[in-house]
């Protein structure tokens, strides 16, 4: 099984981590490990830890989506599509 005494598993991606790091109220150690493996289906490493940084600022989002930059155009087609596949998979 599962230890529960880690606060984190070793193998959690910078997405689970910053999922079981955030303060939303609806947020659970299965949810955030399911969104760990959807980001882990779509995104790169790299990918993963430039969104996992959206968690604590979502402002950093709406600055990325909104940005004309090419590495932020697909850092936010990559994170679309995860947000897409971790609904399918994760809902």
């Amino acid at each position: 099984g599962t230890s529960l005494a880690a606060p984190f598993p070793a193998a959690a991606n910078p997405i689970e981590r910053a999922c079981n790091s955030s303060d939303r109220p609806a947020v659970t150690r299965s949810l955030c490990s399911c969104i760990g493996s959807a980001a882990e289906r779509t995104l790169s490493r790299s990918q993963m830890r430039a969104g996992a940084r959206f968690f604590a600022d979502p402002q950093r989002a709406q600055d990325v989506r909104q940005s004309n930059r090419r590495g932020d155009e697909d850092l936010w087609r990559a994170w679309r599509s995860f947000g897409e596949t971790a609904e399918a998979m994760c809902s």
